[in-house]
């Protein structure tokens, strides 16, 4: 048996490491993309927020989903995502930002990676269930990423407008009833709702990962 652990744990870092190159990738492959949208006009503060929600989706989204599928236990993939969190917190500390997705106003992308991180790590600790543990990251990836696109499209600014919280609905109840039935579609629609609010330094990642984690735990609560 500790061998196998042993060999579940070297296959968990080989396969961390694949996928965080390729969340390097998709993170230097937006820049190309800011330069592209500065070309056709946009703002520079718009094509940093369309980054954002690309990087949300592609990134964050894509590898959410994924973790289940390859990971053993969910230690690694927390290691993963506070590594990428420091990264990024470091190049924000020695002024060296990412421009074409980072902003000097806030260090939401470090929460991003901080809720993904931790909502999976608490959820598949607590309920033993690695589908399950995705579903908040799945929320802030996909269905926070589409909200931004929508608003961004609408408005060319951050804001909290309830076009975005619409968008989001369509996006996180299927997903939601998906991987948990009617609980994920209670979990959505919480995230939904808190995704409206933000109390910095907490930002709605942290509010939509916080509120559907407490939710998809409450089956698993002894009273």
């Amino acid at each position: 048996m500790p061998g196998i652990e042993l060999a579940g744990v070297r296959q968990d870092l080989v396969r961390a490491l694949i996928l965080s190159v390729y969340v390097l990738a998709v993170v230097l492959a937006t820049k190309p993309l800011y330069h592209y949208m500065r070309r056709r006009g946009l703002p520079h503060n718009v094509a940093i927020y369309y980054n954002r929600k690309v990087i949300h989706i592609f990134a964050g989204g894509m590898v959410a989903l994924l973790t289940p599928l390859m990971f053993h236990e969910p230690v690694v993939p927390l290691i993963m995502a506070l590594a990428l969190g420091s990264l990024l917190y470091t190049a924000r500390r020695t002024g060296r930002l990412m421009y074409w997705f980072q902003t000097a106003e806030n260090a939401y992308e470090v929460n991003f990676t901080i809720a993904w991180g931790i909502s999976v790590f608490l959820l598949w600790i607590l309920t033993e269930n690695p589908k399950l543990s995705v579903l908040p990251a799945l929320f802030i990836a996909f269905g926070d990423g589409v909200t931004g696109i929508v608003r961004n499209t609408l408005f060319a600014r951050r804001t909290k407008h309830w076009a975005g919280n619409l968008a989001m609905l369509a996006v996180v109840v299927p997903i939601g009833y998906f991987y948990a039935g009617l609980l994920g579609i209670a979990a959505a629609l919480a995230a939904t709702f808190v995704e409206r609010y933000e109390f910095p330094p907490i930002d709605d990642n942290m509010l939509i990962a916080t509120s559907s984690t407490i939710i998809l735990l409450l089956p698993y609560l002894r009273v």
